[in-house]
């Protein structure tokens, strides 16, 4: 497991990550999302054991994740921009890799390289992002790592690699308990994948929940009455996000579904119809609610 204690991180006067807590089960996707700046990254190169904490601590396996070659053992992580040198080949590095992990296959390391459609022989700077990021992955996935640390990993797939990345990861993690922590913009694909989410913003965690007890906690309402009602209608609603265009009404609400319906059909609606919610809408809806204006940004 790995346990986050009040971590904060700075450089120089930015903090970056400010006094954040969370925990994550093995054998989990734990999906990290958030606005650009909330501190994913950083949270990922702390828990790799690439940054110390200016403050509090990270646990794996009960044991300080920081300067610590047997924790380091257990985990890889390709950050958003892997780094390679002119002479890297996948095959180069695989003899590197093998040195480094204890738990290196070359078994794994041949399968991977005939499912990926990349060159384990070419120079990797040379490649495409999308084939820079599956060397990585053919890289990592042979470690046989227990915990892996992605950060953008999407970016530059194609769909088919896409779906072929989402299937090793499923595979890992019935077969090895793998713990997967995915930081990404793309969630369409988290949303495929997690089975919990992390709502970064501003260095702090907003909301640490099993993904679909969080969907299950907002609702996202269509609404039409006979005349125009404003917000303050609703008064005594949990609401997210509120919008409207004449006598239809948009708005996502927290509570539990039976008292969130029983109070809207006192209000008497022509139409009332419950959607579900999507990851996206979720991450707007709470980000909304910390004062994060996409109406400004977008408008």
């Amino acid at each position: 497991m790995i346990s986050i204690n009040n971590v904060v991180k700075r450089f120089g006067p930015v903090v970056a990550v400010n006094n954040l807590s969370c925990n994550i089960e093995n054998g989990s996707v734990f999906g990290l999302i958030g606005s650009n700046g909330s501190g994913k990254s950083t949270l990922l190169r702390m828990i790799s054991g690439v940054y110390k904490p200016n403050e509090g601590e990270i646990f794996i396996d009960n044991e300080n994740s920081y300067d610590n070659a047997d924790i380091k053992q257990k985990c890889c992580f390709i950050s958003d921009f892997p780094y390679f040198t002119s002479s890297d080949t996948i095959n180069n590095l695989s003899k590197l890799y093998k040195n480094i992990y204890s738990n290196w296959s070359d078994e794994r390391y041949e399968q991977l390289c005939a499912m990926f459609p990349v060159s384990p022989k070419a120079p990797i700077i040379n490649m495409s992002k999308g084939m820079q990021r599956q060397a990585a992955l053919i890289l990592a996935l042979s470690t046989r790592p227990e915990y892996l640390l992605l950060d953008e990993i999407f970016d530059g797939l194609d769909p088919v690699v896409r779906q072929l990345l989402k299937k090793l990861l499923a595979d890992e993690i019935a077969e090895r308990n793998m713990t997967v922590i995915i930081a990404s913009h793309n969630l369409r694909e988290l949303e495929d994948l997690c089975d919990h989410i992390g709502l970064l913003h501003k260095g702090g965690i907003l909301l640490e929940k099993d993904l679909d007890e969080a969907k299950l906690g907002m609702h996202k309402l269509q609404l039409v009455f006979d005349s125009e009602k404003d917000r303050s209608f609703f008064d005594g609603f949990d609401i997210m996000t509120f919008s409207k265009k004449g006598r239809v009404i948009n708005m996502t609400v927290k509570g539990s579904a039976e008292e969130i319906d029983r109070r809207i059909e006192e209000l008497g609606p022509i139409f009332h119809e419950s959607l579900p919610l999507t990851l996206e809408e979720l991450f707007i809806s709470e980000m909304e609610a910390a004062g994060y204006d996409i109406n400004n940004i977008i408008g």
